[in-house]
């Protein structure tokens, strides 16, 4: 009889433990989290967000300013856009592609402007008719009011080169003064405008 309440007891006191054991004996509860533990990960969640930003700017896309009217309508003074500088190296430069590429006088500036001809095309311009290969361009982005009558003789664009125009011919420094551009000069695609807001969207 003693031996059976032993065994009852011992079985009230295991079922009971969790619940009725003094305060003393509970399981302490978890401490909150430390200040200095939420600052670790906010900075380690900061820094990987630096590094992906950099990854972008460094080998895809990079923000610029455009100075200057030579491109306008499509680009203003002060707009600012996106350059792809990853996508020629999967893709190859086409006519119409707007391109920031070094300045061939100082290659410490950058120019941006859409090119017209590529290795081997012919190129010349009548009193600002544009001809590549002897077919007349219809160039729907260059508005009448910012056409110009410059003339430019009959050239082969050499191998590796494009031949590049600015939309705005009358305000334009382009490919008719400083000649044919080496694709080694290039260094991206002008793919998105972001400001203003009334510009946002591709460009093209």
């Amino acid at each position: 009889m003693t031996s059976s309440s032993a065994e009852s007891g011992a079985a009230g006191e295991r079922v009971s433990t969790s619940s009725a054991c003094p305060p003393s004996e509970q399981m302490p509860a978890a401490p909150p989290a430390r200040p200095r533990t939420v600052v670790v990960v906010w900075l380690r969640d900061l820094m990987i967000s630096l590094g992906i930003s950099a990854f972008i700017i460094i080998f895809l896309y990079q923000p610029v300013k455009v100075e200057g009217t030579s491109m306008m309508p499509l680009l203003e003074d002060q707009e600012r856009i996106f350059v792809n500088k990853f996508v020629y190296r999967l893709e190859p430069i086409e006519r119409g592609d707007i391109v920031v590429f070094r300045y061939p006088y100082d290659p410490s500036k950058s120019y941006i402007k859409r090119v017209i001809a590529m290795a081997g095309d012919h190129i010349r311009i009548d009193s600002g008719q544009v001809y590549v290969n002897n077919d007349a361009l219809i160039e729907t982005y260059v508005p009448a009011e910012y056409v110009d009558r410059r003339s430019y003789p009959d050239t082969i664009v050499p191998e590796g080169d494009y031949f590049v125009l600015g939309d705005h011919r009358s305000m334009s420094d382009d490919s008719r003064r400083f000649g044919p551009v080496n694709q080694s000069f290039i260094y991206g695609k002008a793919v998105f405008g972001y400001w203003p807001m009334e510009k946002v969207g591709r460009v093209k």
